[in-house]
C-alpha cells in the first residue's frame, strides 16, 4: 500500500514538472490505451444498438429536464466535496469550505479530460502533501475513505433497488443480510485499524447517501426528458452497477464502459436497449461539463486560494 501512495504522488509530481522522454512515451502510451479501450467498448455498443435512435433521443430530448439533472449532478459534487472534507476533518486538515470545493472541481477536470496525465486524487495526495506538510500516507486514506463511503452508498441503494425488480429472483433477506454483515465488517475493520478515520465516519457515509440519491435522482430527470412512463428501477440498477464497473480505470472518464455494462443489461432486465445507452452517454456528457469548471484553477491557480486568510494556505502557480 505504501508503494501504491508512493507511486501515486511520484506520478503526480512528474507531471507537474519537465518530463523526461521516458515519462513523455509513457504517459502517451496510457492515454492511447485509455482511448484505444474507449473506442473498441464504444464501436462493440453501437455494432448492436443503432448509433441513430441514440442520436436522436439526445436532439429531442427534452432540455429541462436535462437542465434539472446538471443541477443534480452538480449538487451531488457539492456535497461529495463536503464529504471529502469530513474525512480531511479526520487527519487534523480543516481546510476552507470553498478552497476545499474549488480543489475538488479542479481534482475533476484532471480525472475526465486529462486522463493520462495527472490523477484528480494524486493532485489533491500531491498538493496538500507538500503545502501542509502532511504525511501523503495520510491524505491518501482518507480520499480512500472517502471513495469507500461512496461505495457503500451504491451498496445501500442498490439492495433497495433489487427488491423493486421481479427479473432478480432472489429474496430480499439475502442481499440485505449480506450488505449489513458487509457493513458491519466494514465498521469493526475501519474502527480496528483506522481509528482516526472513523471520527467522522457516519458523517461521511450519510453524505455518501446524499451523493448518490442525487445522481440517481438526476438519472430519473433525464428519462422524463425522454418522456419515459415505464419503471425506473432497472434502469437506476443498471447505472449504479455501471458505476461499479467504473473503478477500474481503463477508459476515458469511465466513457465505453458505462454504456457496455447498459447494453449488456439490457437482455437481462426489461430496458430499451437505446434508452439504456442514451442514459451514460448523457450522464457522462454532464460530468464533463460540471469538470470543465476546473479548468479555471488549471489556467489561474492562484485563484484557489482567493478569500483565505493570509498565510493559511500558499499555492504556488505552476
Amino acid at each position: 500500500m505504501k508503494d501504491l501512495i508512493e507511486t501515486e504522488v511520484d506520478e503526480t509530481e512528474k507531471a507537474l514538472k519537465p518530463k523526461t522522454w521516458k515519462d513523455t512515451v509513457w504517459s502517451v502510451t496510457k492515454l492511447v490505451l485509455k482511448f484505444a479501450v474507449t473506442f473498441a467498448l464504444l464501436y462493440y455498443v453501437f455494432s448492436k444498438v443503432p448509433l441513430q435512435k441514440v442520436k436522436m433521443r439526445l436532439i429531442n430530448a427534452n432540455y429541462w429536464w436535462m437542465l434539472a439533472a446538471l443541477g443534480c449532478y452538480f449538487c451531488s459534487m457539492v456535497i461529495s466535496s463536503w464529504r471529502l472534507s469530513s474525512y480531511f476533518k479526520s487527519i487534523k486538515l480543516n481546510l476552507d469550505p470553498r478552497f476545499n470545493f474549488r480543489l475538488y472541481l479542479l481534482g475533476l477536470f484532471y480525472n475526465f479530460l486529462l486522463p493520462g496525465g495527472i490523477g484528480g486524487d494524486g493532485y489533491k495526495i500531491y498538493l496538500l502533501n507538500k503545502t501542509y506538510k502532511l504525511p501523503a500516507k495520510k491524505v491518501f486514506w482518507a480520499i480512500m475513505f472517502d471513495r469507500l463511503s461512496g461505495l457503500w452508498a451504491i451498496g445501500l441503494i442498490t439492495v433497495a433497488l433489487i427488491f423493486l425488480i421481479p427479473q432478480i429472483d432472489i429474496h430480499i433477506g439475502i442481499p440485505l443480510g449480506i450488505f449489513t454483515i458487509g457493513s458491519i465488517v466494514y465498521y469493526f475493520i475501519a474502527y480496528k485499524f483506522f481509528r482516526e478515520y472513523t471520527h467522522y465516519f457516519f458523517e461521511g457515509h450519510l453524505k455518501a447517501l446524499g451523493v448518490q440519491s442525487l445522481q440517481v435522482i438526476g438519472i430519473i430527470c433525464i428519462l422524463f426528458g425522454q418522456d419515459f412512463h415505464g419503471k425506473f428501477s432497472p434502469y437506476l440498477l443498471s447505472f449504479l452497477i455501471s458505476a461499479l464497473a467504473t473503478i477500474i480505470p481503463i477508459s476515458v472518464g469511465g466513457a465505453g464502459i458505462r454504456e457496455t455494462v447498459f447494453q449488456q443489461l439490457s437482455h437481462v432486465f426489461p430496458m430499451s436497449a437505446d434508452l439504456g445507452v442514451f442514459l451514460p452517454i448523457s450522464f457522462y456528457l454532464i460530468s464533463i461539463m460540471v469538470a470543465l469548471s476546473g479548468v479555471y484553477y488549471v489556467l489561474r491557480p492562484s485563484r484557489l486560494e482567493e478569500g483565505l486568510p493570509k498565510g493559511d494556505i500558499e499555492i504556488h502557480d505552476k
